[in-house]
This record gives structure tokens, C-alpha cells and sequence, in this order.
């Protein structure tokens, strides 16, 4: 459903605007870009404006918040009002002619995730869930700004937004362990299990997937072009406390993309023990 949703939303947006690196620019997130800063009057110029979105979208996370940073007019109805920006001890309020439209990771061609483990991943079909919260993940400044969304007598609503620091994020140990492992490539392998599964395409069949074992001698011919400035992440329900396994999921948006790596902590020290594609 998500695909097809995206790949109609691209071709009425146009391209994205990424950096160098295929990835999204802090400015480019922040809900204080001025290259995003939409008034009442040029909501009309949005070529999704006046698409309804379909009431079963606000049964799952995933297709409302699809809808909401890709429709400025649905954004404006869907926030409460006054919003409360919330950064250590300092609270700003926010008024709908103050708002800034936030596309999320719309402008680039894909979005990340963290799970505790594959079963976990289950949740975003969960239509039980009533609170989530979108993470823009800044390395370069070790701050988490979340943006809360509740479902409030059944219709998503984006109810606060607060700035975190790392140290307060559930995902406090993997995060740093994850910013050096897609930047520096010598930690990066002394970070893998001496076997790491992998799960891929049958290059010889279509509709079967290959299983085999990476090795770290042969890693480099597997490994992976990461985001090293920001990251996504959704949290679907309330946050559990950090465990000692996390799959990354990078998916792309209409592009059929999706990649899982899957790292085990032990003894303290994260490592790569399964790759998907």
C-alpha cells in the first residue's frame, strides 16, 4: 500500500533534495527551514492539497504519516494547536501561522528504522497502536528531535515535539556504536561476527531468495553505503529500554529498496551478526 501511495506522491512532487551523499541536510529536516516555510495562500499550489486522505490511513502509523508530510493542508489539520516545543528547559509555543511544513524523509529516497529484533518489526501493522514518534536523529550535534504523534478519537494528531539528547534516547548505546560504524571502515570490520548471515535475492530466480555467510575478509565486497550525518527512526508505542539486539532497516521510498542489518551486544560490544537485502 505504501509503495504505490509513494510512487504517485514522487511523481507529483518532483525529485528530492538530498546532499552530496544522498542524504537529507540537517536544515533540510529542521521544522525551521525556510526553504519549507508554506503560507495559507500558497497551500493551493500543492499538488496534493486537495486530496483527501482515505480514512483507513489513520488505522496505521506508517500510511498517515506518509500522507501528512506529503499534503500541506491535511499537516496544518492534523497538528494541535498551539503546539508546545519542548528543548531541556525551554518550552516555545508554537501557532498554526508560525508553522513550518516539515516533510520528513520525503526528500530523500529512503527512511531508516530501529527494531529490537525482527519480530518486533511486526508493530508497524499493529492498528492497536495509538502513539508513535518520528526521530530525526542529528549526529553531527548528538541531539534526538521527536516528533509525538497520539491518535485522538481516531484520527493521528502531532501533539508535541521535544529535543533530546542522546544519553535519553533508548537507542543511547547503539547510536554511538552505529555513527562510528558508518564512518570508519577499520572499526567497522573489527565490528563483525566472525560469520554473519546473509539472506539475499536469487540472482537466478526472481522469486527465491539465497542464503550464505560473509566472512570479514570478504566484507568489503558486501558492505554497505550508510547514513553518517542523520538517521529516521519511528518509535511505535512506548519505548522499551535499550536491549542487547537491534536491526537497522534501511527502506527506500517507491524504489523497492530495503536493507536489514541485524548487530547482537556482548559483553558490552556491539557486532554484525546478519545482513539482508
Amino acid at each position: 500500500m505504501l509503495a504505490v501511495f509513494c510512487f504517485v506522491l514522487l511523481a507529483a512532487c518532483g525529485g528530492q533534495k538530498t546532499n552530496g551523499n544522498g542524504e537529507e541536510s540537517p536544515a533540510d529536516t529542521s521544522t525551521t527551514a525556510v526553504a519549507d516555510t508554506v503560507s495559507a495562500d500558497s497551500l493551493a499550489d500543492d499538488p496534493l492539497a486537495n486530496i483527501p486522505m482515505p480514512k483507513a490511513a489513520d488505522e496505521l502509523f506508517d500510511d498517515f504519516i506518509f500522507n501528512f508530510a506529503a499534503n500541506n493542508k491535511l499537516q496544518r489539520e492534523r497538528i494541535l494547536f498551539p503546539l508546545k516545543k519542548v528543548n531541556g528547559d525551554k518550552t516555545e509555543i508554537v501557532n498554526r501561522d508560525q508553522w513550518k511544513i516539515e516533510r520528513y524523509f520525503m526528500r530523500q529516497d529512503y527512511y531508516t528504522l530501529l527494531f529490537d529484533s525482527e519480530r518486533s518489526m511486526q508493530v508497524v501493522k499493529d492498528t492497536s497502536v495509538n502513539h508513535a514518534v518520528v526521530e530525526m536523529i542529528y549526529f553531527n550535534t548528538g541531539a534526538v528531535i521527536q516528533h509525538v504523534f497520539d491518535r485522538l478519537r481516531g484520527a493521528w494528531m502531532l501533539t508535541q515535539i521535544q529535543t533530546i539528547p542522546f544519553s535519553q534516547s533508548p537507542n543511547a548505546s547503539f547510536l554511538d556504536f552505529y555513527h562510528q560504524f558508518a564512518t570508519d571502515s577499520l572499526f567497522q570490520v573489527a565490528s563483525l561476527s566472525e560469520n554473519i548471515r546473509f539472506v539475499g535475492p536469487d540472482p537466478d530466480d526472481d522469486f527465491s531468495q539465497m542464503e550464505g555467510v560473509i566472512t570479514p575478509d570478504t566484507w568489503s565486497a558486501f558492505a554497505p553505503e550508510l547514513p553518517t550525518k542523520m538517521i529516521f527512526n519511528i518509535i511505535y508505542g512506548k519505548p522499551r529500554p535499550e536491549g542487547d539486539n537491534k536491526v537497522f532497516v534501511l527502506r527506500g521510498i517507491a524504489n523497492g529498496l530495503e536493507m536489514e542489518l541485524t548487530f547482537h551486544r556482548s559483553n558490552g560490544k556491539w557486532r554484525l551478526t546478519k545482513m539482508t537485502t
